[in-house]
């Protein structure tokens, strides 16, 4: 998608960014923009590598299943 725009087309929007939200409000946008794309990277990053770990350091998945159901046993109702 974004590599069918070119260089003319991302002028454009630039320019009409720069129309739409002034050249005070521009610096505000593209910093609140980056630090979204930097958490939403850390986000992914963490997610893909722990799920790495996880798989990694478990054992047996059906031992803290067990677990949990002997503790909802004597909890009682």
């Amino acid at each position: 998608m974004l590599t069918n725009i070119g260089i003319p087309g991302l002028i454009l929007v630039l320019v009409i960014a720069l129309i739409i939200f002034g050249p005070s409000k521009l610096p505000e946008i593209g910093r609140a923009f980056g630090t979204t794309l930097k958490e939403f990277k850390s986000a992914t990053s963490d997610l893909v590598n722990g799920n790495d770990q996880e798989k990694s350091t478990s054992r047996d998945e059906s031992q803290p299943l067990t677990a949990v159901e002997k503790d909802n046993q004597h909890t009682g109702s």
